[in-house]
């Protein structure tokens, strides 16, 4: 092969998330109660929108997750790597992912500086020399950006338009066939025919809200392949200082939100799930200082904590460069870093709610029974309290998900947060600082971070509203 591949601590545990996400899905296949309570998130519409929205990051999240470093070529061959020398090959310190790959003509086509969406010309104009003598400050052409065009000024607004229908007569014909696969799967679900199943689906008359999930599916094609279409030729987004494509910037910022999000929860879930139901069942001492062990946390300011835990990370890092190979495993660190030092500081509010739901559970006839007959502590904790309050973890943990990303934009601008080579949302709106105060204003890379990161969190606090609904008996 002609790289190799590398597995990133933030990629193992993050794998190691979706192989959990999978054995919960096969476990609420075989529990009927989950499967009703998931039902019900599935007949709302704003549920299966959402969760289609999130489903999509989540493949952009898969996908650069995927990392890999390419094999240098020997010098003379012309950047051409031979078969013989695989086995002796030195390979490049730069780690890409599959989505670098996929996105490879956005990463690669990189102009001088600033230039705005859909532009021809660099943003800023520049001194050139004439042929005849003397100078002229024009805008030059971008090397990429419209470059196929030989009189952008006339010819732009069409090739525009006709690169935007071609790209969504594409996406038309990818949601077609989507649309035929649903209506498909239904029919073979409901024993229905193929002509009252697609009645069915367009009506909205599901068991599931496939209607809505269609019309997000499409939405998003839509944008996917007019941006595919006309990103082949143009900056849709512009590009930044150091003349980077924004939109694929803008992509690459997802997986950073989903792993601070979700790893996150990975570190939170063990303190948050053992103190709270040790507190709430066992009382007495347990219960006195774990309440004052996170009384204490909550009374310390998080900026402050969550500051001083990083610069810590920081300078341990600094001291011991042997550690690290490569950059983006120094990165990668102080990611995971983050991640941990979030989960630390954040468990307190999720084990306040599981003392409290503890504290009712174990006066309730079943577990007092169960004392009663000498069952152990380990096993009426495990099979009686945790089952039942599992419904508050799971609403917890949707609800606090964007508040971690939301967290990570403000850490990362306040420069506490990520590595600044990490590309993410805080560190674009960062950048986005400066260039908002120069002249003329560069807007778009504030635009493309707002966007996506609204987008995001939209979702995931629609889905996060729908769960709750869905799982909370008080409203059942």
């Amino acid at each position: 092969m002609d790289f190799r591949f590398v597995l990133l601590w933030t990629d193992a545990l993050f794998f190691l998330l979706l192989a959990i996400g999978l054995a919960a899905i096969v476990h609420v296949r075989r529990s009927e109660p989950l499967r009703a309570a998931w039902r019900k998130v599935g007949s709302r519409a704003t549920g299966m929108s959402a969760a289609t929205v999130l489903l999509a990051f989540l493949a952009i999240g898969i996908a650069d997750s995927l990392h890999y470093r390419p094999m240098l070529a020997p010098v003379g061959t012309g950047g051409v790597v031979p078969s013989s020398a695989a086995d002796s090959a030195a390979y490049s310190s730069e780690v890409l992912s599959a989505l670098d790959a996929l996105l490879a003509p956005l990463r690669l086509r990189v102009e001088k500086t600033y230039s705005a969406p859909f532009a021809a010309e660099l943003y800023a104009r520049e001194t050139l020399e004439l042929p005849g003598g003397g100078q002229e400050r024009i805008y030059p052409r971008l090397a990429y950006g419209a470059a196929h065009l030989d009189d952008p000024a006339n010819q732009l607004p069409q090739d525009v338009r006709q690169r935007f229908v071609g790209g969504a007569a594409a996406a038309l014909a990818l949601w077609l066939l989507a649309v035929v696969v649903v209506i498909l799967g239904v029919a073979r679900g409901s024993a229905r025919g193929v002509r009252d199943a697609a009645t069915a689906v367009l009506r909205g008359e599901t068991v599931l809200a496939w209607r809505a999930a269609l019309v997000t599916l499409g939405a998003i094609l839509l944008v996917a392949g007019t941006a595919v279409a006309l990103g082949a030729h143009y900056h849709v987004f512009g590009t930044d200082k150091v003349g980077q494509d924004v939109l694929y910037l803008s992509l690459k910022s997802v997986r950073t939100a989903l792993l601070i999000g979700t790893l996150t929860t990975l570190v939170m879930l063990p303190f948050a799930i053992a103190l709270g139901i040790m507190a709430g069942y066992l009382g007495g001492w347990v219960d006195d200082v774990i309440q004052y062990l996170y009384t204490v946390l909550n009374a310390i300011p998080g900026v402050l904590l969550i500051a001083a835990a990083v610069l810590m990370m920081q300078v341990v890092i600094d001291t011991h460069p042997e550690w690290f190979s490569t950059a983006a495993e120094r990165s990668d660190a102080r990611l995971l870093a983050l991640c941990l030092i979030l989960g630390i500081t954040s468990w307190t509010g999720l084990c306040r709610l599981l003392r409290g739901e503890t504290l009712k559970l174990r006066e309730l006839d079943y577990v007092l029974a169960a004392r009663a007959f000498g069952v152990g502590t380990a096993a009426i904790l495990r099979r009686h309290v945790m089952p039942n309050v599992m419904h508050i973890v799971l609403i917890a943990l949707v609800m606090d998900f964007s508040g971690l990303v939301l967290a990570e934009a403000v850490l990362s601008y306040v420069g506490i947060g990520v590595d600044p080579s990490t590309i993410s949302f805080g560190t674009m709106i960062n950048m986005a600082r400066a260039e908002l105060a120069r002249e003329p204003m560069v807007w778009w890379s504030l635009a493309a971070a707002f966007v996506f990161m609204f987008v995001l969190v939209l979702s995931a606090n629609l889905f996060a509203d729908v769960v709750r609904d869905a799982f909370d008996p008080r409203r059942g």
